[in-house]
């Protein structure tokens, strides 16, 4: 007999667990429903008779339309169910109690305390041009630094992060790329950094400084290359080794887990991500909160149809507002450039099972667990509050990604139905959806939820995960930083000069 999922006691459609053929019997609620026509793993399968205009309930919440009348045992995907959703929107706050975990033992990992009291789960050297004329200068002063790496073995990584702009910018772009980097110039699992400018671009070096603010000289450097006497990627590498040479004494301790920020973020879901990886990264979130640790949700433009529950947890008044403008201001971004608010599923995502926006956000948003929502940020702020925080910033799987790095969160974890080997500046752990994937590409997936649809209880996959989690900030390396993926992607929104 066919498997197949009712994940809220509302729905009126299942999820197939594997592929359902034309013909299969399913058993849902004690009832045996025959399929009418091919259902594909993570789609949608019509548990009775569904109407042309009628909603499709998943999650216990209306998903979309149905745009013509489907059987029972019928297939329920993008041809034939459209958005509910519209443009911005009036909100009320509705405050409900929110429910986290009480008192859990505190756990700890293995990082590096840095001399300001913050916490790195990496020691890394970082060089970082201001402006993308100086990529290939940066990337040669990396690359020639790595060459005697072996005389620091206490630094664990040297990387450059080439990037397009920081010139023939205007207003937020300008502003977006400066605010990125400065985050970056502070990261604590950057043991030290080296930004490379040229001289006369926008992002001139004397007020990026100013931006960036107080610095520990020993390990922030920079570098000006239409002012630097003779060769500047020799220069550069002199100045890496002093940094290099600074971080000698730098040696992982214990520190209580209530110091990890962790981003949560999803990319090429599939219609099992909000069954398994989502909520097991909620679930995850809820036990870093209860430690008095910090997690942070963002991917805006896929809360729209979800976006009331978020409310509904601020913690106040005053967060409720952010929120509210978090949502409107994204969705007026999208107006403003006459684009569609509601046209956000991918290809990947409509092969994967998911249809809607909603049903996107819907499972996008179990990331967050059930805590309360304690600060919203802009894009380009770094964290101050502990527990769940908001972020803005766009879907894009390496802008999204890049933004909660540079917020300060030591490691993301992504979670993916169809899998994707990039990473960030920080680690970024990959979580499959389903044990196809998790098998297909052991190179690119590092933990696998699928093991709950293959029967694992879910409480034994939670524990997994845990200490997963735990060992990847004491030094494990994920997958992205073995294959030596590490990037940054920078939000832009205007003209460039």
């Amino acid at each position: 007999m066919a498997a197949i999922i009712k994940i809220n006691h509302a729905d009126n459609v299942a999820v197939a667990v594997t592929d359902v053929a034309a013909g299969e019997t399913c058993l849902v609620d004690g009832m045996r429903i025959t399929a009418v026509s091919d259902i594909p793993a993570g789609h949608k399968m019509a548990l009775r008779k569904l109407s042309e205009g009628e909603n499709v309930i998943k999650y216990g919440y209306p998903v979309g339309h149905l745009l013509e009348p489907v059987p029972e045992g019928g297939l329920v995907d993008h041809s034939n169910l459209r958005t509910n959703l519209s443009g911005v929107m009036e909100y009320r706050y509705v405050p409900i109690s929110t429910d986290i975990p009480g008192a859990v033992p505190e756990a700890v990992f293995q990082g590096y305390r840095r001399r300001d009291g913050r916490a790195g789960i990496r020691n890394e050297l970082w060089v970082i041009p201001t402006v993308g004329c100086v990529n290939g200068v940066a990337e040669a002063i990396a690359g020639n630094f790595r060459k005697s790496l072996d005389a620091y073995p206490y630094i664990e990584k040297v990387v450059a992060f080439p990037h397009n702009y920081g010139c023939s910018q205007l207003g937020d772009d300008h502003e977006n790329t400066r605010r990125i980097l400065a985050d970056m110039v502070h990261h604590p699992n950057a043991a030290g950094v080296l930004v490379v400018a040229l001289g006369c671009e926008n992002n001139q070096l004397a007020a990026f400084k100013e931006l960036a603010g107080p610095v520990d000289g020993t390990r922030i450097k920079f570098m000006e290359c239409q002012k630097t006497e003779g060769d500047e990627v020799e220069a550069g590498v002199g100045l890496l080794k002093e940094i290099a040479e600074a971080c000698s004494g730098d040696r992982r301790e214990a520190i209580p887990a209530s110091e990890l920020k962790v981003g949560l973020k999803c990319g090429g879901s599939d219609g099992f991500s909000g069954i398994t990886a989502n909520p097991m990264l909620g679930r995850f979130s809820d036990w870093i909160v209860a430690q008095g640790g910090t997690t942070v949700l963002t991917e805006v433009p896929e809360m729209f149809g979800a976006e009331t529950i978020l409310m509904s947890r601020c913690k106040d008044e005053e967060t409720f507002g952010k929120t509210v403008h978090l949502i409107n201001g994204f969705k007026e971004y999208f107006m403003s450039n006459r684009q569609p608010v509601y046209e956000n599923p991918s290809p990947g995502n409509k092969a994967g099972g998911i249809s809607t926006l909603e049903e996107k956000s819907l499972g996008c948003t179990q990331k967050s667990g059930k805590s309360a929502v304690m600060d919203v940020l802009k894009y380009g702020d770094r964290l101050g509050t502990k527990g769940l925080n908001l972020l803005s910033a766009p879907g894009n799987d390496l802008v999204a990604a890049t933004a909660l790095a540079a917020a300060g969160c030591q490691l993301i974890l992504f979670t993916t139905g169809r899998g994707t080997p990039f990473g960030t500046f920080v680690p970024t752990a990959k979580i499959s959806t389903n044990s196809r994937l998790a098998a297909a590409k052991p190179g690119w997936i590092d933990f696998n939820a699928g093991a709950i649809l293959d029967g694992e209880p879910v409480a034994s996959v939670d524990d997994r995960f845990v200490e997963f989690v735990l060992s990847v900030a004491s030094g494990e390396k994920t997958c992205n930083e073995k294959s030596g993926y590490s990037e940054i992607a920078i939000f832009k929104t205007g003209v460039t000069l």
